[in-house]
C-alpha cells in the first residue's frame, strides 16, 4: 500500500513538473519582451517571476523527495523544470528578435494559467487535503492567492504608466 502511495505522489510529482515548465516556458518570453521594453520593465518582470518561482519549485520537490526520499532528485527535477524559463527566452529571442505578438503572448500566458489551474486544483489539492487535511490546506490555498494579488498589484505600480498587465 505504501508503495502504490508513494508511486502516486512521484506521479503528481511528475506531472506539476510538466505542467511547471509549460508555464515557465512563455514567462521567459514575457521577461525577454518586458526587457525589450525597457530595463526596468525588464527587472521588475524578471523579480516577480524570480519570486513566484520558488513556490513552483517547492511544489515540484515535494512530492518528488516525498516518493523518493532523494533530495537530489527532488532538486534535479525541479531546477529542470525551471530550465524551460530561460529557453523560453533564447526561442523567443531567435524566432522573433524585434517583436512578438501582443496576442499571441497573451494567448500562451492563458494556456498556461489553465494548465496550472488544472494542475492546481486536480493534483495538488487533493494531495494537500490527504497530508495538511482540508482547515489547513484551504487556508494555504487562500493565503497563495492573497500573497499572489499583492505581488501582481506591486508590479502594477512599478511597470511604467504606459505599459500595464
Amino acid at each position: 500500500m505504501m508503495k502504490k502511495h508513494r508511486r502516486q505522489v512521484f506521479f503528481s510529482g511528475i506531472i506539476t513538473a510538466i505542467g511547471i515548465s509549460l508555464h515557465n516556458f512563455p514567462e521567459g518570453m514575457a521577461v525577454f519582451l518586458g526587457s525589450m521594453k525597457g530595463l526596468r520593465v525588464g527587472l521588475n518582470l524578471a523579480l516577480a517571476i524570480a519570486l513566484h518561482n520558488i513556490p513552483e519549485g517547492v511544489a515540484v520537490a515535494l512530492p518528488v523527495y516525498f516518493a523518493t526520499q532523494s533530495k537530489w532528485q527532488a532538486f534535479k527535477l525541479a531546477t529542470l523544470s525551471g530550465f524551460a524559463e530561460p529557453l523560453g527566452v533564447v526561442i523567443v529571442s531567435y524566432l522573433f528578435p524585434s517583436s512578438l505578438s501582443p496576442e499571441i503572448l497573451e494567448g500562451l500566458l492563458g494556456s498556461v494559467g489553465g494548465v496550472m489551474a488544472f494542475l492546481t486544483l486536480h493534483e495538488m489539492l487533493p494531495l494537500a487535503f490527504d497530508y495538511a487535511g482540508q482547515k489547513q490546506a484551504v487556508k494555504a490555498v487562500f493565503f497563495g492567492m492573497a500573497f499572489m494579488s499583492a505581488s501582481l498589484y506591486f508590479l502594477e505600480l512599478s511597470l511604467p504608466k504606459d505599459m500595464s498587465l
